[in-house]
């Protein structure tokens, strides 16, 4: 298994990129959600991004041959336009309809958990339990699990926030009942009840989320660059081991894709 792992990863790293389709600049420019754990993290000492992205950047551009840089986002909408103003060559979200109808997609490169925090002594154990009558669920406008639960929550009753609000406030609203669970990707929700006596994460999700790399519309040889490149990685355990270096937690590593 070591061996074919190993032959994996000469196969991976031979694939050849075209430096000036991928980044015209002479130097590959990446932005991403700076908020989001399961995309990167920053140094807040250094600035420093590691985890899967500053993985698949550093990668990519050390294949074409130029320097790289990776700047974090506040927000998705920060992400798609430094994309469309030309600032950045890739960028890193999850798929929406919304997003796609601004900015082209690869396939995926993660698999996002995400699911429900509650109360300590909540009813709510699993994703099921929070879709019902009565029950007011808590998620940050334009976020794509917010998104989701739009299209298909039929019982609970969606309260949109503005921004993520801090967890000592979400322990209020909760206690006084404007709240029955807050939405958000695992990681992120299971880092907070490790933090904050008083909250715990549901047993399940309620979906798993596509992340992915964003290129400008019609950039069609960029995006096949960069899905050549996942293509392979997904096989040879690149992002797998990207996943276990950063400690992620409730993500997964996208099946290869069928030909």
């Amino acid at each position: 298994m070591r061996h074919i792992i190993r032959l994996a990863y000469i196969a991976l790293a031979c694939l050849p990129l075209m430096g000036a389709d991928l980044a015209p600049t002479g130097t590959l420019r990446a932005t991403f959600l700076g908020n989001n754990p399961v995309q990167g993290t920053v140094d807040a000492k250094t600035g420093t991004v590691s985890g899967p992205v500053a993985d698949i950047v550093k990668e990519l551009a050390r294949r074409s041959g130029v320097p790289y840089t990776i700047s974090p986002a506040a927000n998705a909408k920060e992400v798609i336009d430094r994309l469309n103003s030309g600032a950045a060559d890739i960028g890193f979200l999850a798929l929406e309809a919304e997003r796609a109808a601004q900015v082209d997609f690869s396939g995926p490169y993660l698999l996002m958990q995400v699911t429900y925090l509650v109360p300590s002594a909540s009813p709510i154990k699993t994703a099921a339990d929070a879709d019902r009558t009565g029950i007011r669920i808590g998620a940050v406008d334009n976020q794509s699990p917010t998104t989701f639960l739009k299209d298909h929550l039929k019982n609970a009753k969606l309260i949109t926030l503005p921004a993520q609000p801090p967890y000592e406030d979400l322990l209020k609203r909760f206690a006084a009942g404007e709240l029955n669970a807050f939405s958000g990707n695992r990681m992120r929700l299971m880092e907070a009840a490790a933090n904050y006596p008083g909250l715990r994460v549901a047993q399940d999700d309620f979906a798993k989320m596509e992340q992915n790399i964003i290129v400008k519309k019609g950039d069609v040889q960029k995006l096949k660059i960069i899905d050549s490149f996942l293509d392979e990685a997904r096989t040879s355990g690149f992002l797998k081991d990207s996943f276990d270096r950063a400690h992620l937690v409730g993500v997964e590593a996208p099946a290869p894709r069928k030909r």
